[in-house]
């Protein structure tokens, strides 16, 4: 009976009102509450982390294909030239496509 009322505060209701209510008016949910919102923002941090990842991932990978698209580009032209032979076209294309 001693802690009774432990946790609660007189608050203020309205006008000329006053009454006791529990920390934030949620009682234990408000340990609850806190538990959520901290799970909400591990959440959020996670979520900006792994977008950011994905963007560098990205950008990295179409760095990639458009180096080897202009790889491509100037065996095609050096062909086109008659640089090099046919045997060589299809080599260096090869290996280009490989890796």
């Amino acid at each position: 009976m001693m802690f009774e009322n432990f946790g609660n505060y007189l608050v203020h209701m309205g006008e000329f009102e006053w009454g006791w209510h529990d920390m934030m008016g949620f009682g234990y949910f408000g340990i609850v509450g806190a538990i959520f919102m901290l799970l909400f923002w591990v959440a959020i941090i996670v979520a900006v982390v792994w977008f950011i990842k994905w963007i560098i991932e990205q950008s990295s990978s179409g760095t990639t294909k458009t180096s080897k698209n202009r790889a491509l580009e100037i065996l095609d032209e050096k062909y086109a030239r008659g640089e090099i032979d046919d045997e060589e076209y299809e080599r260096r294309k090869r290996k280009l496509l490989e890796g």
